[in-house]
């Protein structure tokens, strides 16, 4: 059943996944723990999230739907149904050809979300893809590494000793920044985007949406270094829901290993630095700030392209091509993944879509997460607790509502119910239901978070054991 199309009920969201980014404040703390992200903040009175961020004045036209740019395949789904709101979208700084114009496709922070995400393949599936089971199947070969994060040579020291100037950081780490050429739309060298070196075994992190139709093509994919060296590169694992990509280089002796930083440790107004290829112009360095932490980002317009981010928020240029790229800290450390921008307008064949001061990243600490599980197994998985959650209508801000309980699902086995609304995360307060889907994708599956709900005129907590689903 999808109540997306069911005129009774507002469209809905079904609550999954998120891996949690550590918080331990141990300057080197485990990565897969997958302890609970500290103080998870969504927007609250006087900060919207970006769909009602611009001036509220007069009501606006719903935003068209996304035109396919040249080179892309238009979407399997019809485009969905938008309510009035401003047209403010997020683009993912998508592959861009490397010849030609910029390749964009819609990424879409919703107002409404139109397509609810089936989660957990129904109810007697929930438990299928479990996290034991899928730790238990661990592949062999080059690129894997059975023992995640542990088996690999990370970098333990950060290239500058104290925070440096933008130039210092740029030096620092331009040469553990790469490029990314991969197949896109029947052509070998369709699409550009950029990545960075995470250790000394030849692996390279960058977005899933870079790599996606070369892989699922078996198409070439091509790492490019600092010095132009070119190398053929494999993919080790993909998470779509999370938008990463873990590459394989075997031939990786001249590749500079970047140093992982903490998101968690980063401030609002943090000076930070963005590397990568922008309109596949290799080595840009833009610098700027974070503007926001923990912000709630939904990015795609379907089902198949979906991802959710608990985004750090920057101000630092990002435009097409810097998909993948590090987002950089004082002392040249990652922070973050360059992923998705926000744009006034829809950018349409006659108009790109670029950089307006609004960026996202993804945390480092999901880079741990999702990449300790895909050299584990070449698979990364996400939480679910077996429900939907209205988005529709204007957020006020009071929480998210349960709209369905899939049968014999995590959130069933908990006693949640069909207009429960919940208003906290583990303690944390949670706006509206992109906000919960989020907070629940900060945890691992196998993990007990706790819901503070609202029934009627009563208020109770209710703990949730999340099951897990490979994505």
């Amino acid at each position: 059943m999808n109540d997306a199309h069911d005129p009774d009920h507002e469209p809905t969201e079904p609550l999954g996944p998120l891996d949690v980014p550590s918080t331990d404040p141990d300057p080197e703390p485990e990565p897969v723990t997958g302890q609970p992200h500290p103080q998870w903040a969504p927007p609250g009175p006087g900060v919207t999230p970006l769909p009602e961020a611009a001036l509220a004045a007069a009501p606006v036209a719903a935003p068209e739907p996304t035109t396919p740019l040249p080179g892309l395949a238009p979407s399997l789904l019809p485009p969905p149904p938008v309510p009035a709101g401003p047209d403010l979208t997020v683009r993912m700084p998508l592959p861009q050809a490397e010849r030609g114009g910029a390749k964009l496709a819609g990424w879409v922070i919703p107002v409404v979300a139109a397509v609810a995400l089936i989660l957990g393949l129904g109810g007697g599936l929930l438990g299928a893809l479990a996290y034991d089971k899928i730790a238990d199947d661990s592949p062999s070969g080059p690129g894997y590494a059975g023992d995640g994060l542990a088996g690999v040579d990370l970098e333990d020291t950060a290239p500058l000793a104290a925070p440096g100037s933008v130039a210092d950081v740029a030096q620092a780490m331009l040469p553990s920044t790469v490029q990314i050429i991969a197949e896109y739309g029947g052509e070998d060298a369709g699409a550009t985007g950029s990545g960075w070196v995470m250790d000394g075994d030849g692996h390279i992190v960058t977005n899933n949406h870079v790599v996606a139709e070369a892989a699922k093509d078996n198409g070439p994919i091509v790492v490019v270094d600092h010095d132009r060296n070119r190398y053929d590169a494999k993919v080790v694992g993909r998470s779509p829901i999370y938008d990463l990509a873990v590459l394989y280089v075997e031939k990786h002796d001249q590749l500079k290993p970047a140093k992982l930083g903490y998101a968690a440790k980063l401030q609002v107004g943090e000076p930070v630095v963005a590397i990568g290829s922008p309109l596949s112009l290799p080595d840009t360095v833009t610098s700027g700030i974070v503007s926001y932490l923990h912000r709630p980002v939904t990015t795609g317009s379907t089902a198949e392209d979906s991802s959710w981010i608990d985004a750090i928020q920057t101000d630092a240029a990002i435009n097409p091509g810097n998909s993948g790229g590090p987002l950089v800290n004082q002392k040249g450390e990652v922070v973050g993944v360059n992923s998705a921008i926000a744009t006034a307008g829809g950018g349409s064949v006659d108009a790109e879509a670029g950089n307006i001061g609004v960026g996202f990243a993804i945390p480092v600490e999901q880079v741990r997460v999702t990449a300790d599980q895909i050299l584990r197994t070449g698979k990364a998985q996400y939480p679910v607790i077996g429900a939907k959650v209205k988005t529709g209508g204007v957020p006020t801000g009071d929480g998210a509502e349960l709209d369905e309980i899939i049968a014999k699902s995590p959130a069933e086995k908990a006693g949640l119910r069909r207009g429960d609304l919940i208003t906290h995360v583990n303690g944390s307060r949670v706006a509206d239901g992109t906000a919960l889907i989020v907070a629940i994708r900060t945890y691992q599956p196998g993990q007990t978070i706790q819901f503070t709900i609202k029934r009627g005129s009563q208020q109770k907590k209710v703990d949730v054991t999340l099951d897990g689903e490979e994505g």
